[in-house]
């Protein structure tokens, strides 16, 4: 019995999870069994939220279609210029959140700092589990980021991105381009340490918590009124801002 065979290619950024003799170019898979086109997807590398329109013989299909011999599947990530434009019932990734809120994996603790910076709503904590993060990031409608596949190939897990560099400020590069955030950034809004939003507050409210070196040289302070921790305008405070100025840029580099 001869083998049951397709044709399968991967474009653009889907390339990143391919193995390198597969990359940008169609090859022959041998079809295991009936898999639906999202197992097959996965079984070759790529995530299932970082697809967004799946060609069957030129045909838009969902996830759910069962992979058929002697066919030809191309798949497409979001936001680039190759993926076609297909009605949005026909994509099989999920609408860009308008503002998004995110939940990061354990091994993104600097990451999660730099989003919080810009003001989004970030969880992170050092020892999430897996299930936990899949499980979170269903039932409140958060992006998923994380370096681990086998967490963003969790069938739960609607919104998700593996950012490719390992440097956080890079991560948060790739990241605000991929979510469009730029516009919606609210810089040194949130609490670094525990994600909850900040209030202003008077010199007279932080007496006692600021050192007085502190005290005596700055008027304006930020609070958070669930950890209790309090901000103000120092040296870290301008090296933000200066990353801040950078990714505002990235609107106009990229519109």
């Amino acid at each position: 019995m001869s083998a049951r065979q397709l044709t399968v290619r991967f474009h653009g950024a889907l390339n990143d999870f391919v193995a390198p003799e597969r990359r940008g170019q169609a090859f022959t898979h041998v079809l295991q069994g009936s898999p639906s086109v999202k197992d097959l997807i996965e079984s070759l590398g790529p995530p299932h939220p970082e697809v967004d329109v799946v060609l069957v013989d030129g045909e838009p299909v969902g996830f759910g279609q069962r992979a058929e011999a002697d066919t030809r599947v191309d798949v497409y990530p979001a936001l680039e210029p190759s993926t076609p434009a297909v009605a949005p019932e026909a994509r099989v990734g999920p609408p860009r959140p308008e503002m998004p809120r995110f939940i990061l994996d354990v091994g993104l603790g600097r990451l999660s700092g730099f989003l919080r910076m810009l003001g989004f709503d970030t969880l992170w904590s050092n020892d999430a589990a897996d299930d936990q993060l899949a499980r979170v990031s269903h039932d409140e409608a958060r992006v998923l980021l994380t370096r681990d596949l086998g967490v963003l190939k969790r069938s739960e897990v609607v919104h998700g991105y593996f950012p490719r560099s390992s440097e956080p400020a890079d991560q948060l590069v790739e990241v605000v381009r991929r979510y469009g955030l730029t516009s919606r950034m609210r810089p040194f809004s949130r609490c670094l340490a525990c994600n909850g939003p900040l209030s202003t507050a008077t010199p007279e409210e932080v007496q006692g918590r600021v050192p007085e070196g502190v005290a005596q040289r700055h008027r304006n302070f930020q609070q958070c009124p669930s950890c209790k921790r309090v901000f103000w305008p120092g040296t870290h405070h301008e090296r933000m801002q200066n990353l801040v100025d950078t990714l505002r840029k990235l609107e106009t580099a990229n519109p």
